[in-house]
């Protein structure tokens, strides 16, 4: 199985298989993004250029947590299934499956939403 990954920096793609399923490591979590609006409020259609990326997501999975220079691990605070706020251009993006995903330090996520 091959997975696609971009980073926002470059547009190289990495491509690797996996045997299975993702398990972020340290402080990264996991998220799938929410799909862009498709229309406005006021009912216009945006075409596909023009959509922005979405700056809300779905955790999915979460590492163990972020290790401190003496060895011991501070959990994280988000866990799978909560819904989350993150800035545009965080994280490195990550196709699996078929869907896309991406990859970003806890520290990228700006809030969890209730």
């Amino acid at each position: 199985m091959a997975v696609d990954m971009r980073g926002p920096q470059t547009n190289r793609t990495i491509q690797f298989t996996m045997a299975t399923k993702v398990k972020p490591l340290a402080d990264r979590v996991l998220v799938e993004a929410a799909a862009a609006e498709e229309t406005t409020k006021g009912g216009i259609i945006i075409p596909d250029t023009a959509k922005e990326k979405p700056q809300r997501g779905k955790v999915v999975a979460v590492g163990n947590g972020r290790v401190a220079d003496d060895g011991k691990v501070t959990p994280l605070s988000v866990k799978a299934g909560d819904e989350i706020l993150y800035g545009k251009y965080s994280g490195t993006e990550l196709s699996y499956d078929g869907k896309d995903y991406l990859i970003m330090r806890e520290s990228d996520i700006y809030a969890i939403l209730n």
